[in-house]
């Protein structure tokens, strides 16, 4: 049984916050440079594109959030069964939250749903904890950022709209979005399971490596033809028209009820921000 105390988690989810707000993935910067190769000349698309490109090399230069909206911390957590965590994972996980937002000079967007009193250092983390074989830790950091986070649906469609429905749904999602999720967007898409097991596995989706195609050819298949029904939208980046609404679609599914067929669809706008590290 390997034992690691809680406050080791501390710092590494500090760093791990800082990170995820300022230093984009590589491959979502290579996508936004190469979908704007495929906009227009001299159009809006192409000129939106290249400057959220350039944006995002700038805030890893600099070591500065991409966006000001950094987002409510959410972590995922993998816990291996040989594991022991000795200590309070939960308090030790917003200790460093907490240290990554105040010393980041990140802005504090955290508040008591009804009565709206900021906690002022961005905790409570939303926290999410599986526990997988082995005796390793993993942690991942997501800055949700509640413009695309507003725009995100849960659909209970029954078995009889099929696939097509599961198609409908998520291109019905993005149009309601418009500009408001800061397109080109990143969708994750959870099919199965309940309510919630739905949208846990829609928000999994978005720790994937952008464009990594799903595990079953049926999947992936699904994930290219709605990537090309949302495009097809015509929104564009920053909603000012083009052909890039969104840069990858990423399905997971789980079983579920003989009566029910649970969609939901998680929405990222461009800043596809997450860290992980392994203990």
């Amino acid at each position: 049984m390997r034992i690691v105390a809680a406050e080791e988690l501390t710092p590494v989810v500090d760093a791990l916050c800082r990170e995820a707000c300022c230093v984009l993935p590589e491959s979502l910067v290579t996508a936004l440079k190469s979908a704007a190769d495929r906009e227009a000349p001299n159009s809006a698309a192409r000129a939106v594109l290249g400057q959220l490109a350039e944006n995002a090399d700038l805030a890893a230069a600099t070591q500065r959030p991409c966006c000001q909206d950094t987002g409510m911390a959410v972590v995922f957590i993998d816990i291996g069964q040989e594991l022991h965590i000795e200590g309070d994972l939960y308090a030790a996980v917003n200790a460093g939250v907490a240290l990554g937002y105040t010393g980041g000079h990140m802005r504090a967007s955290v508040l008591g749903a009804t009565s709206r009193q900021n906690t002022g250092d961005n905790t409570p983390a939303v926290v999410h904890i599986r526990l997988v074989p082995g005796d390793r830790l993993r942690i991942s950091a997501m800055p949700k950022g509640f413009g695309s986070e507003n725009m995100s649906k849960l659909h209970m469609l029954t078995p009889a709209d099929g696939r097509e429905g599961i198609l409908r749904v998520i291109a019905e999602t993005v149009t309601a979005a418009g500009a408001c999720a800061c397109p080109p967007l990143v969708i994750g898409v959870g099919i199965g399971g309940t309510m919630e097991a739905a949208a846990l596995l829609a928000k999994r989706q978005l720790l994937r490596p952008l464009g990594q195609a799903a595990d079953t050819p049926t999947l992936a298949e699904l994930e290219q033809e709605a990537l090309a029904r949302v495009n097809a939208l015509g929104i564009g980046p920053m909603g000012l028209g083009g052909h890039t609404t969104a840069l990858a679609v990423h399905i997971g599914e789980e079983p579920t009820h003989i009566a029910g067929l649970p969609v939901a669809v998680n929405l990222c706008c461009h800043a596809y921000r997450h860290a992980e590290r392994t203990l």
